[in-house]
């Protein structure tokens, strides 16, 4: 069974999920990245669905589906990878809210520069929304 998205306008009404952290670690081309997202979850009625990484062009680099909701650990870290990308290359992290979608706070950087909060428009790359992987369901 596939669990169908409300995508979110561009410009989105209700709760969003904000990446509050991203640090990465590896070799180049082979990064595990560790997000931290502080969002208003629920349970699986709303919740931050996943995270992912974006070029400066706004092509996906590597998203992390996240499989339940977050209620009772705000914010909350996941990591993910490998991820593909240079130490030096410069990124977006964002995170998806379901059922609002983007535009909450990112932040952009890199893995030897670090990361910090950047202002990123939601409708930036929101086609985005329904690119595979997708989250499945929700289990709690």
């Amino acid at each position: 069974m596939i669990w169908l998205l409300a995508c979110a306008s561009s410009t989105p009404t209700g709760p969003l999920a904000d990446v509050v952290g991203a640090a990465g670690l590896g070799d180049a081309g082979q990064i595990t990245m560790s997000v931290s997202i502080e969002s208003p979850d629920t349970g699986c009625d709303r919740y931050a669905a996943w995270w992912e990484i974006l070029d400066p062009d706004g092509g996906l680099v590597y998203r992390r589906v996240l499989d339940h909701s977050h209620p009772d650990e705000q914010p909350f870290t996941r990591t993910g990878g490998p991820v593909p990308l240079l130490l030096d290359t410069q990124v977006w992290v964002r995170a998806w809210m379901h059922p609002t979608g983007y535009g909450g706070q990112a932040v952009f950087g890199s893995v030897s520069d670090g990361f910090d909060a950047a202002d990123l428009q939601a409708d930036f790359a929101e086609d985005l929304a329904e690119v595979e992987p997708l989250p499945e369901g929700c289990l709690f």
